[in-house]
């Protein structure tokens, strides 16, 4: 479906997985993939679908103390790799993020950046924002807000 803005419901982590895997066999080489949302909210579990759907190695677990992991394609994979950032111990210091080199990173891999909202955007115009909400009924709501060349694509429902 090409959108503006959607709204999909995960009621279980392995739905928002699922989800992960969706957008994993959408994405391609150069994409921008931001997520936000509080401690739990399963900003990891979707980046594991995610790598799942590209068909990347490795575990996918919160990057949060290495700040950035590299995931190289499987052989059996989509030829993509991933890099998976958690900008929350960078505490919105543009500048470590800019030592990361994750513009050179855009030219090839899919970038997903956790907590990347307010400070990952200028890495490229063309973006994905995916906001995810956790109820208190434990289900989470992810709010998908394409950027540029992303609102003429398909987005996973």
């Amino acid at each position: 479906m090409v959108a503006t803005s959607v709204s999909v419901t995960l009621p279980e982590v392995h739905d928002t997985e699922e989800f992960g895997r969706k957008l994993g066999a959408l994405v391609r080489g150069g994409d921008l993939v931001l997520l936000s949302g509080p401690l739990g909210a399963g900003k990891t579990a979707l980046v594991r679908g995610l790598a799942d759907g590209l068909g990347v190695t490795g575990r996918v677990s919160s990057p949060t103390f290495v700040i950035a992991r590299v995931h190289d394609p499987a052989p059996d994979g989509r030829g993509v790799p991933l890099v998976h950032v958690d900008a929350y111990r960078l505490g919105g210091h543009l500048d470590e993020l800019d030592d990361l080199d994750l513009d050179t990173d855009l030219v090839d891999a899919v970038v997903a950046v956790e907590w990347g909202e307010g400070a990952a955007e200028r890495l490229s115009e063309d973006h994905l924002l995916i906001r995810l909400e956790r109820r208190d009924d434990d289900v989470r709501i992810a709010h998908l807000h394409p950027h540029g060349t992303w609102v003429d694509r398909e987005l996973p429902a």
